[in-house]
C-alpha cells in the first residue's frame, strides 16, 4: 500500500500541502459521517467573488443510487479505477449572478477554490481526493436535472487509500511515478508575461 507521495518542495510549505496528492488507489472503506461533514464545512468557507458562493455539489455514497449515477457519467479510463472510492461527488457552478445581473465569469474558479479547501481538509482527515474532468457533462445534466444556469464542472472521488495491486498495470505505473511540477521560471513572471521573476 502507498501511504503517500510527498511533494519534493524547494521552499517550506504546510505539511498537509506536502502530503496531498491525487491517488487512483482507493479502498471502499466507509468514511465517517463527521469527517464528510468537515470536508464540506471547509468548502463552505472558501472565498468567492462578491461572496456569491457559486459552488453546488451532488454527493453519492458507495451503494446508493446517486453514487452509481455519478459513476455512470465517467469516461472509461476513469471507470477502471473509480469503482472503489466510498464517496463520489460532482461539482457544479452557478454560471450567472442573481437578479439578472449577467454571467458570473468566476463561477468555475470559485468552485475550484471550494474543492481545494475540501482537499486540504481531506488530507487533515487522512482522506484523499481525486478530481476528474473526464465525464459526460450532458449525461450528468440530464440524469441530475441540472438547471441551465448551472454548469457541471468536475467529478471527484474521496476515500481512504487502498492496495495498489488492485489497479491495472497501466495505472499501477502511473501511481508509482514520481510527482512532477514545473520550475518557477516557467510560470512566475515579473514585468511582462514570460519574463522570469527574480524572486527565485
Amino acid at each position: 500500500m502507498i501511504d503517500h507521495k510527498e511533494a519534493q518542495n524547494h521552499f517550506p510549505i504546510h505539511p498537509l500541502l506536502k502530503k496531498r496528492w491525487s491517488p487512483r488507489t482507493f479502498s471502499d472503506a466507509a468514511i465517517e459521517p463527521e469527517k464528510i461533514r468537515s470536508l464540506f464545512e471547509a468548502a463552505r468557507w472558501s472565498p468567492s467573488a462578491a461572496n456569491q458562493q457559486p459552488w453546488r455539489f451532488i454527493v453519492g455514497l458507495k451503494g446508493d443510487a446517486c453514487w452509481q449515477n455519478i459513476f455512470g457519467t465517467l469516461e472509461k479510463y476513469n471507470k477502471v479505477w473509480a469503482d472503489k472510492p466510498y464517496l463520489l461527488g460532482m461539482s457544479i457552478g452557478k454560471t450567472h449572478f442573481p437578479d439578472d445581473k449577467g454571467p458570473n465569469p468566476y463561477h468555475a474558479y470559485d468552485t475550484g477554490q471550494s474543492l481545494a479547501h475540501l482537499s486540504f481538509q481531506a488530507t487533515q482527515e487522512g482522506l484523499y481526493v481525486h478530481q476528474m474532468a473526464g465525464f459526460d457533462k450532458e449525461m450528468a445534466r440530464e440524469i441530475f436535472e441540472i438547471p441551465e444556469d448551472f454548469a457541471p464542472l468536475t467529478v471527484f472521488a474521496i476515500g481512504y487509500l487502498g492496495k495498489i495491486e488492485e489497479l491495472d498495470e497501466f495505472n499501477q505505473k502511473r501511481e508509482m511515478a514520481p510527482r512532477e511540477r514545473m520550475e518557477f521560471g516557467d510560470w512566475v513572471f515579473s514585468g511582462k508575461f514570460g519574463q522570469e521573476s527574480g524572486l527565485f
